[in-house]
């Protein structure tokens, strides 16, 4: 196979004329092509009039090696690379070995997956409830028909918190050994549409993913996988710094020498648990900030012109980033096309924001967090102290908001002129259960208003009317990634002090988003098996 990068053409082309524009780039027939598969689809709207689709494709052709050969100077034909995820362990002999995964969102789904493709009937332990029940809990305490359930809500329960986003699964890591393109493979299998394998930034959607979580759940079950829900881990057991099982709540004790730890972000209590028995856990930085909130038309026509709402090209989205006079960055995060803020608290008594989106991305606003980089400096007190930070802030927007889950709000202007909004523009809030409007500034640090302040006019001079005074702010966002890192070794993958326990995930400070975890998931079962196997 021939790989052919930077293939341009028109937005609007018609479908034959993608293998017209291989056959002309390559100089060759059109008998000389067998078959030939998009490997990726980007586009550039850096000239809004004129929006081109940039393709990579794999292309099976006759005489390669000559075909090769003529474009050995072109670093853009070269010799295509093996695509496809191979096993690197099998249990042959069908012992019954059963590594213990504690949680199920991306990292400990694909944890899971992989070590029960490799026949090593995994014991997959969640807290949380199955997805479809979870979304029912989830959207009903947004409808304010239950009240919050903290074990069952945005952040726990099957799928994790990426099960409420836009289902984004683009990352920047490097894909030498294809677990990237495994992740999406199999998020195929399991009922994804196949254009996730190509599209730049391929995305699913809360509502199909419920179903795909289902789908992956019932794969892992036929290899004899256990999953077993409702079941908290209250104590790692650990003995002379070696991992050798988990005590659950009920009292039940589960013996293991490999325990893949994949909690996600906001497992507090876990973080707590771990550092009391003497894990090695350090603070890391993350970022807090609002969800902001503009018409989704306004976004397409500033990033597309003529071209909004094109088919291909979907709801747009942005990506900014502005470092501050005060020394901060403020930068966007999880940007959601025609999307909505949803409440992501976990905890009683506290107010979390973050952002989701359904596939068809249809929704009337964009939100996105609009976030301040924060380092251990700012929450100084030990390898815990971002969790209280993080806690405080949480709870001054529960305040703010009325003390009954509303999450505080403001318009853009107000919040940029320091006074407090009274109503609401042309811009309604889509967050549920409502928006009470007040002034944010009590709900955020004063170096993050400041940082936010100097930005926000920074960010209109690259999305045009991205500071008009009735766009909405709604706080806070807090769970922008882990506020602490597990340690783990670089050449096996274990805690730094504790044999036999795996960190993975964003939970652990390795991972940030659904593809990236993943990805690590993958690579901790890759590990546990070898430490089984040698």
């Amino acid at each position: 196979m021939i790989h052919l990068s930077q293939l341009k053409l028109p937005l609007e082309h018609p479908p034959e004329a993608l293998r017209a524009a291989i056959l002309k780039r390559l100089k060759l027939e059109d008998h000389q092509i067998r078959s030939f598969t998009v490997v990726k689809r980007s586009y550039d709207a850096r000239k809004k009039f004129n929006i081109l689709l940039i393709y990579s494709l794999d292309i099976e052709v006759e005489n390669e090696a000559k075909v090769l050969a003529r474009y050995k100077n072109d670093n853009q034909v070269s010799e295509a690379p093996e695509r496809g995820y191979q096993l690197l362990y099998k249990n042959k002999n069908k012992e019954k070995i059963q590594p213990i995964v504690i949680g199920l969102g991306p990292a400990g789904i694909f944890s899971g997956l992989l070590l029960a493709q490799m026949g090593l009937r995994p014991i997959i332990l969640e807290r949380g409830k199955k997805v479809r029940e979870r979304a029912n809990d989830t959207f009903n305490f947004w409808r304010k028909k239950k009240d919050l359930n903290p074990e069952s809500n945005v952040q726990f329960g099957e799928g994790g918190a990426g099960t409420f986003s836009d289902g984004k699964l683009y990352s920047q890591i490097g894909d030498r050994d294809n677990r990237k393109r495994k992740v999406l493979q199999e998020l195929v299998n399991a009922g994804a549409k196949d254009e996730i394998l190509y599209a730049s930034k391929p995305h699913i959607g809360t509502f199909k993913l419920v179903q795909i979580v289902e789908n992956i759940r019932s794969e892992i079950e036929s290899l004899d996988g256990e999953i077993h829900f409702q079941t908290k881990v209250e104590e790692i057991i650990i003995e002379k710094g070696a991992a050798r099982g988990v005590v659950l709540a009920n009292g039940e004790i589960i013996e293991s020498d490999h325990i893949v730890l994949a909690v996600g972000h906001s497992s507090r209590d876990t973080f707590q648990m771990l550092h009391d028995k003497g894990v090695y856990v350090e603070a890391k930085p993350f970022s807090i900030g609002v969800r902001i909130e503009h018409p989704q038309g306004m976004v397409d026509r500033c990033r597309f012109g003529k071209f909004a709402g094109n088919k291909i090209l979907g709801a747009a989205d942005y990506k900014l980033v502005h470092h501050c006079k005060n020394g901060r960055s403020v930068y966007s995060f999880c940007m959601c096309p025609g999307g909505t803020v949803v409440a992501a608290t976990s905890e009683i008594g506290q107010v979390v924001t973050n952002g989701m989106s359904q596939y068809s991305r249809d929704e009337r606003n964009a939100n996105s967090g609009i976030v301040v980089g924060i380092t251990p400096e700012d929450y100084p007190g030990g390898p815990l102290a971002g969790v209280d930070f993080q806690r405080h802030w949480e709870k001054q927007a529960f305040l703010a908001g009325g003390e009954n889950y509303n999450a505080p709000g403001q318009l853009i202007g107000d919040f940029l002129a320091g006074r407090p909004s009274t109503k609401f523009g042309n811009v309604i809030p889509s967050y549920k259960p409502n928006v009470h409007l007040t002034d944010l500034s009590k709900c955020l640090p004063d170096f993050a208003v400041e940082a936010m302040r100097e930005a926000i006019p920074v960010f209109e001079k690259q999305i045009r009317g991205f500071s008009r005074v009735d766009g909405v702010m709604t706080g806070v966002e807090t769970r922008t990634s882990s506020p602490i890192r597990i340690k783990r070794n670089v050449d096996d993958y274990q805690s730094i002090n504790t044999k036999g326990l795996y960190p993975t995930g964003e939970g652990a400070g390795y991972a940030g988003g659904i593809l990236s975890s993943g990805v690590d998931g993958i690579r901790i079962a890759e590990a546990v098996a070898k430490s089984i196997f040698g």
